[in-house]
């Protein structure tokens, strides 16, 4: 026993790789929303138009999506991070240099691949070894870190007379990181990240398309993608609601948006005592009740700053919960798949929310978008109460 102990790569390099990489698209998605100003008047922008960025994130996330599972089990997860990190830094360095609107949008299908690729990969990495499926929760919270990093490190460089473009130079140069360190795991012949492994005896495809034909796959996705959109539309549009519809000064506006990042992070590193305690499905339960409570606070008492935390702080299980869940809703050969599918499916609602979100608020009011998220909470109670059907937890 002791010397099959020695043979054993050390836990603690894929689960730092993890966390950074978690790290990298949390800085590469939030800091997007205090940008959003500086970019709507570069260049001459409304809020429907530049959701265009937004949409163009859609390709590369199906992309993802469909292919994941299929490279990493090519690959192995060592290459396809490193193929993912280099896409992530490539767009946002286009974003920093283009002088014109449809090339930055058109980097956005890039953007997408590299986020959906790091999603998917590193939450099969995380949830299908048994040494590190407890740290599903704290894995989430690094990439609160990186979304109340983002916001501050943007506004922080804003405050100081830096361009919205000379940020995205400082985010490009913090998310390349990640190129080092995977290529680091890739000459050191990491195991647990750079071994081809399948699931079963049937290849990738097949199990790609069993688990298409899943239900709970099917309804997980869509679970997911309605998460992290309306994540994704509150990180995005709560600077611009509170600093141009609701003249919030924009240092508060600024920091009320890492709040929301903070609350998220704070109840993702807590999550795994609610997971011991409550189990998956209580926590999601209680989660969106608090999500309810925080946007209804959000909508109708816009002077206070409290509704943005603790949003921020009831959305924080869902995510990681739901993914926590999938092994114990679906055989282990699916997993891989499901988790692959599901997670890049998410990343499609990331893009199409906020989106939406845009053209009606140009439509209407950006007073709008606060109602705009309660629908869509009200949706997630009703896919999760069908999921928690399937759940042994």
């Amino acid at each position: 026993m002791r010397d099959y102990q020695k043979t054993l790569p050390p836990l603690w390099i894929g689960v730092a790789i993890a966390y950074y990489a978690f790290i990298a698209i949390g800085i590469a998605e939030a800091g997007l929303g205090v940008l959003l100003p500086s970019i709507l008047s570069t260049y001459n922008l409304t809020p429907a138009t530049v959701t265009l960025l937004f949409v163009s994130q859609i390709s590369g996330y199906i992309l993802a999506a469909f292919t994941s599972s299929i490279v990493s089990s090519r690959l192995g997860l060592g290459r396809m991070l490193l193929i993912a990190a280099i896409a992530l830094t490539m767009a946002l360095v286009i974003y920093a240099a283009s002088p014109y609107w449809l090339i930055m949008v058109a980097a956005g299908t890039i953007l997408g691949l590299g986020i959906g690729l790091i999603d998917a990969g590193i939450n099969t990495y995380i949830v299908q070894d048994s040494r590190s499926a407890n740290l599903i929760g704290s894995l989430h919270g690094f990439y609160g870190i990186g979304a109340l990093s983002g916001p501050a490190i943007a506004t922080t460089l804003l405050a100081i007379g830096m361009n919205w473009r000379q940020v995205y130079w400082v985010l490009a140069g913090i998310v390349s990181l990640l190129i080092v360190s995977v290529l680091g795991v890739i000459i050191y012949n990491y195991t647990p990240m750079t071994v081809k492994v399948s699931a079963s005896n049937t290849n990738a495809w097949e199990n790609l398309g069993r688990s298409l034909k899943t239900p709970i796959v099917l309804l997980t996705g869509l679970l997911l993608a309605v998460y992290v959109g309306t994540e994704a539309s509150i990180g995005n549009w709560a600077y611009t609601v509170q600093s141009v519809a609701r003249s919030t000064p924009t240092l508060i506006a600024g920091y009320s948006v890492s709040a929301y990042w903070f609350g998220l992070t704070l109840g993702r590193f807590i999550l795994g005592y609610f997971l011991q305690r409550l189990g998956g499905v209580r926590t999601i339960t209680m989660s969106l009740s608090l999500v309810i409570i925080g946007l209804l606070a959000w909508w109708q008492l816009p002077d206070q700053l409290i509704s943005l935390p603790l949003i921020g702080f009831g959305l924080a299980a869902i995510f990681p919960a739901t993914i926590w869940l999938i092994p114990q809703r679906l055989p282990d050969t699916l997993v891989p798949a499901a988790v692959s599918f599901a997670t890049s499916v998410a990343s499609i609602g990331a893009a199409l929310i906020p989106t939406a979100t845009g053209w009606i608020a140009s439509w209407t009011s950006l007073e709008i978008i606060p109602i705009l998220m309660l629908p869509l909470a009200v949706f997630m109670v009703g896919l999760h109460c069908w999921l928690a059907q399937h759940s042994v937890s």
